[in-house]
């Protein structure tokens, strides 16, 4: 099978090691992936700040860039998120102001294959035991766009579950929000600090030594909260943890 990664912004600039993580996880699983040069931005900060005409020639790059791909893996909820969620959203908007279907025809291509990375494993693969080994204590935190936005449900459980030598630990207060949420971090600072200080202290409640999403950009916040508490704690993107064997972490 011949995929596109979709490595998004955030990763792009911060956390090219998560990319890797994903070809290395994804070629060990016999999938061929490529890394188009052509992506860009989704259109996700634009759109969700108020900038929904800005978004829309992005969003017509995107599916220019990945419409030939047989599937789009993205280790990202968020950015996931924008293309299943919000591409259709503004098709049909921009339908409704009389600019006609084109728009809508553009993106269609690419909104039913564009997964995020533990959707791709789970529903397109059908693995849960990927020959992960990381002999940590990992609790899991649901992040808002993979839990609510795509509906990622158990699947990253599951494969975190099935991971040699992981201790999975429930986190109090998973479903609530770590308090990111893109520029809200900015516009409400004070209440952001609050939620992110909430989720560490939960997060240290657990004793482990981990703290796993499948975003970057929510485990940039609850990282940078964990330093400035001074928590023994470190935040992984699950795709590190599910490309690490024994004797080659990744």
């Amino acid at each position: 099978m011949r995929v596109a990664l979709f490595l998004t912004c955030v990763n792009d600039t911060l956390y090219p090691d998560t990319g890797r993580a994903v070809v290395k996880l994804l070629t060990r699983l016999g999938v061929e992936v490529d890394f188009p040069m052509a992506q860009t931005c989704c259109g996700q900060a634009h759109y969700n700040t108020g900038y929904r005409y800005e978004a829309e020639p992005l969003a017509r790059h995107f599916s220019d860039v990945f419409k030939e791909y047989e599937a789009i893996v993205t280790p990202s909820g968020s950015c996931g998120a924008m293309v299943r969620e919000l591409y259709p959203r503004m098709g049909e908007r921009a339908r409704a102001e009389g600019r006609g279907g084109t728009l809508a025809a553009t993106l269609a291509p690419v909104v039913p294959k564009t997964y995020e990375l533990t959707e791709f494993l789970v529903d397109v693969l059908g693995v849960t035991d990927v020959g992960a080994y990381y002999p940590h204590t990992v609790t899991y935190h649901p992040t808002c766009h993979g839990l609510r936005g795509l509906g990622l449900g158990d699947r990253p459980r599951r494969l975190l579950e099935a991971v040699k030598g992981l201790e999975l630990v429930e986190l109090p207060g998973a479903e609530e929000c770590c308090g990111f949420g893109g520029t809200f971090a900015v516009k409400n600072s004070d209440v952001s600090a609050a939620m992110g200080a909430d989720k560490v202290r939960n997060a240290e409640s657990t004793g482990a030594r981990v703290l796993c999403a499948a975003d970057n950009s929510c485990l940039m916040h609850i990282g940078g909260t964990m330093a400035r508490l001074r928590s023994g704690m470190r935040p992984v993107h699950i795709a590190q943890i599910l490309a690490s064997t024994e004797g080659a972490a990744a």
